[in-house]
């Protein structure tokens, strides 16, 4: 049976390794509330990411919905977001009783589009939603400013950016907040896990009260909270993949230059622009096919892959607006750009151990006439 190639996969580090880390469990039973294998990786990421405060979660997911929890936003307010970005983005804010309210992204990066987000200020506002798309960074100066105008918390879906740095600053020091996930398909997994970024060390009080259920001891439980600890074994994951991380963006990087090089001067399929002032994590290889130019729709490559045994992504489509738990909701709102782009989207196979001889079989088929 021919292998099959999938759209990512998880990296793991030596099994010895892993279970080296785990060993102490045995010893001390002491499988999760923050233990000491948690309060490790807490410390190795908050110098990783170069980032001042950090709070660990059991997922990404409840790394956004708490930290909007957080800034206790008053029901039916509006946060300003981008429709382009998983379905986690938007539910965390509806999950909140708040309101999204979708802003276009830009063409070339398909980050949110920094320009038309003051006309979508209301007197509900109260906060906006960016999300670093594939690793692309948002206007961050902009946004900021215009927050800073109108006295909005700004908290960035950061779940695409791992380990990017912006004019050398981590990624995670932009905004009220960054939102990272741990999760066992990205660049950095701790099989699951998630983790919010801040600055102003309050926000650390508050995200614990809601991450250990408001315990803040035996017999004091201060707010009502949720359960969203990251356990000791997806810890030790972390611990161990962190270690091996730079290697892992290396080996991505090589991949991501061998499809750029075999889809050069490709009319009709257009490649993600890095900007100079980006460090980036290589963590998508998204390309942009125009049938008119190309001769082939999105979807006939997507399922002329499939049939060869090749999994691609039409990753972001639908855009969460158009999802069917909106019932329609949100259809006739102006986000021309998001649709086209959702419309052409396709993420090709990019994880660390596939070959540039498969990079080379994926793009001969996109490429067979």
């Amino acid at each position: 049976m021919p292998e099959k190639i999938f759209v990512t996969r998880s990296s793991m580090p030596p099994i010895e390794e892993y279970i080296e880390e785990i060993k102490t469990l045995w010893n001390t039973h002491w499988l999760t509330n923050m233990g000491v294998l948690h309060k490790d990786l807490e410390n190795k990421l908050k110098d990783y990411l170069k980032v001042k405060e950090i709070s660990l979660m059991v997922n990404g997911h409840m790394s956004l919905e708490l930290v909007i929890a957080a800034m206790k936003f008053p029901r039916g307010s509006e946060v300003i977001t981008t429709p382009f970005t998983f379905i986690s983005t938007t539910h965390a804010i509806v999950r909140n009783g708040l309101k999204p309210v979708f802003c276009d992204i830009k063409p070339n990066d398909y980050t949110i589009d920094e320009e038309k987000i003051e006309e979508l200020i209301t007197e509900k506002t109260v906060a906006i939603l960016p999300v670093h798309v594939y690793g692309n960074v948002c206007a961050v100066e902009k946004i900021q400013k215009i927050a800073e105008k109108y006295n909005l918390k700004v908290i960035y879906d950061a779940a695409h950016a791992f380990g990017v740095t912006y004019k050398g600053i981590g990624i995670g020091n932009f905004g009220n907040a960054s939102v990272f996930s741990f999760h066992a398909t990205k660049v950095f997994n701790s099989i699951e896990g998630g983790a919010v970024t801040f600055n102003n060390p309050e926000l650390n009080i508050a995200l614990y009260n809601l991450k250990n259920f408001g315990i803040r001891s035996e017999e004091v439980v201060a707010e009502v909270g949720a359960n969203a600890k990251m356990n000791e074994f997806a810890a030790a994951m972390g611990i161990c993949n962190l270690r091996h991380i730079d290697e892992e963006i290396r080996k991505r990087e090589c991949i991501v230059k061998k499809y750029r090089e075999l889809l050069h001067n490709i009319d009709g399929i257009d490649c993600l622009k890095i900007p100079p002032d980006i460090e980036w994590n290589y963590s998508y290889f998204p390309i942009q096919i125009d049938e008119l130019r190309f001769g082939k729709t999105r979807d006939e490559v997507h399922i002329l892959l499939k049939q060869n045994g090749i999994f691609s992504r039409k990753y972001f489509y639908p855009l969460t607006s158009d999802h069917a738990c909106f019932r329609n909701k949100y259809m006739n709102i102006s986000i021309e750009n998001a649709r086209c782009i959702a419309k052409r989207i396709l993420v090709l196979p990019l994880y660390a151990d596939l070959s540039l001889d498969n990079v080379s079989k994926i793009i001969s088929i996109i490429l067979k006439k």
